[in-house]
């Protein structure tokens, strides 16, 4: 796709958003919040963010009857109103008017009259009738003039191009897919539109070449690459499973005449923020065009997730994620098309960008622009010439404590806008089973230190808030000021500006600025014990802290001692994060118990409870604790047990599987029963067979405490066996933090006992993809050979295959394991 009065490339980054449709319509109406305000708001962030794009898939279901006639109601006119703000913002359109969906996710299904609901999807790709509607539809929904902007859909200029339906999944013959899709075209070319009309490619695509035959100018595409609705945030590594978007007919001549866009795309579950920039790269190299994210939270749902709990992306609650997009965004715009920058981990930095998973980190850095998810320690090359930067934490540039985003642009010279977020803190894990009843973040405005190091401003500039209601009165002295949420005018010493709150820069308003006001309304104590420690080491502990007021002190109170309980202050290292360390002379061998108190308001809380009360208290009854294991150093480190661990495990669900007790309290086996290594793939039935199962777990939180031990152990020790009545072979690997697997075979007996792989022993392997990405047809392995010998201080998980060493004969019947438990010693 060129634009037609430059012939310069399409390009475009953005969102998927849902407020006038569905379950984020309903909660609007729930919460008693204006769907137009919350528009208002999501939308000027958008913007703040620099996205481009926009698209979603519409709920014809709520805006049509059965026969397909348009319905003129709420729902259509607060689209109308989203795309007119839009509009407002530079930003352009790809729209998808049918779904296919009913209305409910993630509640059930409301009564719609609309076709979708009387037919479902599999029935509307081939009922006459509702192929009928479907035409109908189309022309009518093209056909429909805009409320707002007295444009038709078919006219609109921002409407860049439209995508007829969401992700059909098509079984018939290929001359009867073509024909379908060419009725789809030919309804939307009556209607007068010359727009772009795309179709979904990347799913059947079997039958891609029906695709490539029809009446289409372009072909969309997804990526989850770490598959869907884990129940629980990933952890790990994955910047191996984002390495490559392979598309399997890349080099059909049809296709390369098609333009290419993304229509949706998530890390879900994952909750960092180094990863949507390497996605963006892959996009591009892979030859696409536009992106949009799936999908933006409204930020007055936000605190809870409940839209889609497998993914989180919000600016207020999500900062740092958001940032990470915004740093995609910049890719997309950058990196040219086909641009390869070769195979991970040489691919950590391409052009101006940098990905880091150690540091949590995604960066951009120019001379005019420096944009960054989590502290860094990056310069950028001029700082003189900078105008934009965006960030999370501390830099060279700007140090600050607070926990949300912020944003520092250039006006004129001596002249910057800043803006500050307010905290936010996840409370829970976000990708779980959310509940509007349930908050898993939380927002706080509070003031902090900030410091601003930029040649521009100089020392002792002038800081005037912007923003309505903000009445800070800050004084800088030299580069350092308390700053509260809100946006500012940053004004160096010396320097008169005509600018105020009303001007207009770019698509902003100066004084714009939209969050919601401080939930935090109790204290909560973020703390997770680390399991297992050696014996006469010092530990260092952190807690983040969050309260209503300044806490006036925490401490950490060690009651299993020899003598009385033993109490450390906890000191604030940075923001809502305390710290302390335990003394080696405290841990001792045995389970070492402590608490963590809170003073606050003359009183004191004590956690994990949060019980009115301390242990130095005469009535101190709390059984609760903290707790950890101290053991020797020479204790063998456990990487897993099925009793604790299962519901953490990464795996293709198979029948039967799953969490079982065995002889012994506390003792179980995780089993799974495989009746087919390989399962047909309605989605790519001429896909190559794998036949493999791979299961994998992420075990580093259970050995950060027993690092040190790691270097002295000699073999890797499985205790498991075969789910049948025959021996069976089982592939185990350690996975480096760096991608690579080290492993090798065992042959389980039906009797559970315990199973050996001497560590010097291990081999490269193969990384299986885990979880397994959609669409179905990227790669299964991550197979770039692993350099060098394994590096136990680098180990991070274990992979579990079965099918690597099976024999021919053996492939297509039945296999089956239970694991219970993977240790070192």
């Amino acid at each position: 796709m060129r634009w037609g009065h430059t012939k310069a490339e399409v390009k475009g980054f953005g969102i998927n958003y849902t407020v006038p449709f569905a379950h984020a319509y309903r909660v609007a109406k729930q919460l008693g919040i204006p769907h137009e305000q919350a528009i208002d708001h999501d939308v000027y962030h958008f913007a703040r963010l620099g996205f481009d794009a926009y698209r979603v898939h519409v709920w014809d279901t709520e805006i049509s009857d059965s026969l397909g006639n348009l319905l003129s109601n709420e729902h259509l006119r607060l689209f109308d109103y989203t795309l007119k703000k839009m509009k407002e913002r530079g930003m352009k359109f790809i729209i998808t008017p049918i779904a296919y969906w009913g209305n409910g996710w993630p509640e059930p299904d409301e009564k719609t009259p609309g076709f979708s609901r009387k037919y479902g999807k599999g029935p509307s790709l081939t009922n006459p009738d509702a192929i009928k509607a479907q035409e109908t539809y189309l022309y009518q929904f093209l056909n429909h003039v805009n409320t707002y902007t007295g444009i038709a859909y078919k006219d609109d200029p921002d409407i860049i191009a439209f995508e007829i339906s969401n992700e059909p999944h098509h079984n018939e013959a290929p001359q009867q897919v073509t024909g379908f899709i060419n009725r789809m075209v030919a309804a939307m070319r009556r209607s007068g539109t010359c727009k772009p009309i795309f179709y979904n490619i990347s799913h059947s695509i079997h039958l891609a070449d029906a695709y490539f035959n029809a009446n289409i100018q372009g072909g969309t595409f997804q990526w989850y690459p770490t598959g869907l609705g884990a129940r629980h945030e990933l952890r790990g590594n994955l910047l191996a499973n984002v390495d490559e978007y392979t598309i399997p007919f890349a080099n059909n001549p049809k296709f390369k005449k098609m333009a290419k866009i993304v229509y949706e795309f998530d890390a879900a579950d994952v909750g960092r923020s180094y990863i949507y920039p390497a996605m963006a790269r892959e996009f591009r190299e892979a030859g696409l065009q536009v992106a949009t994210h799936f999908s933006y939270d409204p930020t007055y749902m936000a605190y809870a997730n409940t839209e889609y709990d497998t993914h989180y992306m919000n600016l207020v609650y999500a900062p740092q994620k958001a940032l990470s997009l915004m740093i995609a965004s910049e890719v997309f715009h950058r990196v040219p098309l086909y641009k390869d920058y070769g195979p991970y981990p040489a691919n950590t930095s391409f052009d101006a960008f940098r990905v880091s998973y150690e540091q949590d980190l995604a960066e951009m850095v120019t001379d005019a622009k420096f944009i960054y998810t989590n502290h860094t320690t990056t310069t950028p090359p001029a700082v003189a010439r900078l105008a934009q930067i965006a960030g999370f934490g501390n830099s060279p540039v700007v140090t600050y404590e607070g926990r949300g985003a912020y944003f520092l642009d250039r006006l004129e010279a001596g002249v910057w806008r800043l803006e500050v977020l307010p905290d936010a803190i996840w409370v829970r894990d976000p990708f779980g089973r959310n509940s509007l009843k349930k908050e898993v973040a939380v927002v706080n405005w509070r003031s902090w230190p900030m410091s601003i190091n930029l040649p521009d401003l100089g020392d002792d500039y002038r800081i005037v808030p912007l923003n309505d209601g903000n009445t800070l009165s800050a004084t800088v002295t030299g580069k350092r000021f308390t700053v509260a949420p809100g946006t500012y005018l940053l004004v160096r010493k010396g320097t008169t500006t005509q600018l105020t709150g009303n001007s207009r820069w770019r698509n902003l308003t100066l004084k714009e600025f939209a969050a919601p006001v401080s939930t935090v309304k109790r204290t909560y104590v973020l703390h997770r014990p680390v399991p297992e420690v050696s014996v006469g080491q010092p530990v260092s502990l952190s807690a983040t802290v969050v309260t209503v007021n300044e806490p006036e002190a925490i401490e950490l109170v060690v009651t299993e001692t020899r003598s009385r309980p033993e109490v450390i202050r906890m000191d604030r290292s940075n923001g809502y994060t305390y710290t302390a360390t335990l003394p080696e002379r405290v841990v001792n061998e045995g389970f070492l118990r402590y608490y963590i108190t809170v003073k606050e308001n003359g009183g004191y809380r004590t956690y994990p409870s949060g019980l009115e009360t301390r242990p130095s208290d005469w009535d101190f009854y709390d059984p609760q604790a903290y707790s950890m294991r101290v053991v020797p150093r020479t204790a063998p480190v456990y990487l897993f047990e099925a009793a604790t661990d299962t519901d953490e495990l990464v795996r293709p669900w198979t029948p039967g599987s799953g969490l079982m007790p065995t002889e012994g309290p506390g003792k179980a086996e995780v089993r799974l029963p495989v009746e087919k290594l390989v399962v047909p793939d309605p989605e790519n039935r001429d896909g190559a067979r794998t036949y493999d199962y791979s299961f994998r777990y992420n075990f580093a939180p259970k050995v950060d405490g027993r690092r040190q031990d790691l270097a002295s152990m000699q073999r890797l020790v499985i205790q498991g066996r075969s789910l049948l009545d025959k021996p069976e072979k089982l592939q185990v690997a350690l996975v480096t933090k760096e991608g690579s697997a080290y492993g090798g075979l065992l042959t389980l007996e039906p009797k559970t006992g315990d199973y050996t792989l001497p560590l010097k022993d291990l081999k490269p392997v193969k990384v299986v993809s885990l979880p397994r990405p959609y669409p179905s047809f990227l790669p299964y392995y991550f197979d770039k050979p692993a350099s060098g010998s394994l590096d136990l201080s680098a180990i991070e998980s274990l992979q579990f295959s079965i099918g690597p060493g099976l024999p021919q004969s053996e492939r297509d019947g039945k296999h089956g394991v239970a694991i219970s438990s993977v240790r070192l010693e």
